[in-house]
């Protein structure tokens, strides 16, 4: 097994982040095109929960089968053909008018991309060094982000040009390219440096079971679920109309500050990719375990969400700027998962960990849109009604902190 180094670990990386960046895409455009869903599809705010969270539900579905796949057969395999799946859902979105057709090609995005992060991770374990990972993870995410900006501003200024029908028509076409590009430079690469794969246990069920009874998964999975999937939730839906319910914005301004806060999340992921190499080692040495830095982080982001559940002036969206700072802590719990298992098994550990995000993210994607119609529907404002699904959510984040810095396990060095 050997490493890569200058072009081939450049072009390897980039064909990964492609995919990821149009994966991203696709989980944040709903932020963006709501509006037009709405108004186009007769939603209420729980079908529009239901819908956006169509991509988590399918999405965290593969996360465990993925796992078993991505170790039996590769990175490449995988996710290429998966991607396939990707553009056939923006195409059925794309040309459907009712709930149950736009949700059929949701779903089957939300199918086609589920490896988009999983994958590179598991080629990443074998293929770069332990001190590597924590910057591969976060440029990943930069990536990641980077899609997250192409469906804010860029989009919305598209949408009066080609409609978001037009939007998910040229993203289907992008997906397909980006598979492309996947299963060419990494058959290449292959050649001079196989992956190692390792047969799975009858049903895969041993690789899981000794990724679930890890003391190490345990203490971080309540994390993964509740405070990650939580972020994505908001990030790739809710932002979006807290702008607009509460702050009182317009679909341009919204945009706009979308824009402004997928702009900080990347940069705080670009320092992360920076610090983790160096600073957290650093600290490890000096009595800082990097579970520190996981649960001062997560606790930033409770205190900042508290901030702005209670805040309503035009400037409020700026506390969300400091929202982002904390988020990039993720990444260390991700990396940390990892490495705590062998390379055969790093398929199975980090689609596990995803797995747990992304059912979070469904539960908190479509609770909340459950909670805002359950307190209209009792006479509360919308801005009110919003507030109170935020608070509820926010809660459970607390709770989930105060049990990961309760829980003792042994340190994990990302």
């Amino acid at each position: 097994m050997g490493r890569l180094e200058g072009r081939q670990a450049a072009a390897v990386f980039l064909c990964f982040a492609s995919g990821y960046l149009l994966s991203y895409a696709f989980r944040s455009v709903n932020a963006v095109i709501a509006p037009s869903l709405v108004t186009d599809a007769g939603l209420s705010n729980a079908d529009l929960g239901l819908l956006s969270s169509a991509y988590f539900l399918s999405f965290a579905s593969l996360q465990l089968p993925l796992g078993i796949l991505l170790d039996r057969y590769g990175p490449r395999r995988v996710e290429t053909t998966l991607l396939l799946f990707a553009a056939l859902g923006a195409a059925v979105f794309a040309s459907s008018s009712s709930l149950a057709g736009l949700w059929t090609g949701r779903a089957l995005i939300g199918v086609g991309v589920s490896a988009c992060l999983m994958a590179p991770y598991t080629a990443y374990r074998q293929w770069f060094p332990a001190e590597r990972q924590s910057q591969l993870a976060s440029w990943m995410l930069v990536a990641g982000t980077l899609g997250a900006l192409a469906s804010t501003v860029p989009v919305n200024a598209a949408l009066p040009l080609v409609g978001w029908r037009g939007v998910f028509w040229i993203m289907s076409g992008l997906i397909l390219a980006s598979a492309a590009a996947i299963f060419v430079v990494l058959k290449r690469v292959e050649a001079v440096h196989p992956l190692q794969t390792r047969v799975p246990s009858p049903a895969g069920q041993g690789g899981y079971r000794q990724i679930f009874r890890s003391p190490v998964f345990r203490r971080m999975a309540l994390l993964g679920m509740v405070n990650q999937g939580s972020f994505v939730a908001l990030q790739t839906l809710w932002a979006g109309p807290w702008m607009m319910t509460v702050l009182g914005m317009d679909k341009q301004e919204t945009a706009g500050v979308l824009f402004a806060i997928n702009l900080g999340l990347m940069s705080a992921y670009l320092m992360m990719s920076w610090l983790a190499p160096r600073y957290i080692a650093q600290g490890e040495r000096r009595g800082l375990p990097v579970t520190r830095v996981i649960a001062a982080g997560i606790a930033g982001a409770v205190l900042v969400q508290a901030l702005i559940l209670w805040s309503s002036a035009p400037s409020a969206w700026l506390l969300w700027l400091l929202l982002v700072l904390c988020v990039p802590v993720g990444t260390l719990v991700q990396t940390s998962v990892s490495l705590s298992f062998p390379s055969a098994l790093a398929g199975r550990a980090n689609s596990g960990y995803n797995f747990l995000i992304f059912i979070g993210a469904f539960v908190a994607q479509w609770g909340i849109g459950l909670l805002i119609d359950i307190a209209e529907g009792r006479g509360m404002a919308p801005a009110d009604a919003m507030r109170f699904a935020f608070g509820i959510c926010l809660a459970l984040q607390a709770v989930s902190w105060v049990a990961f810095v309760a829980q003792r396990a042994e340190p994990v060095n990302a």
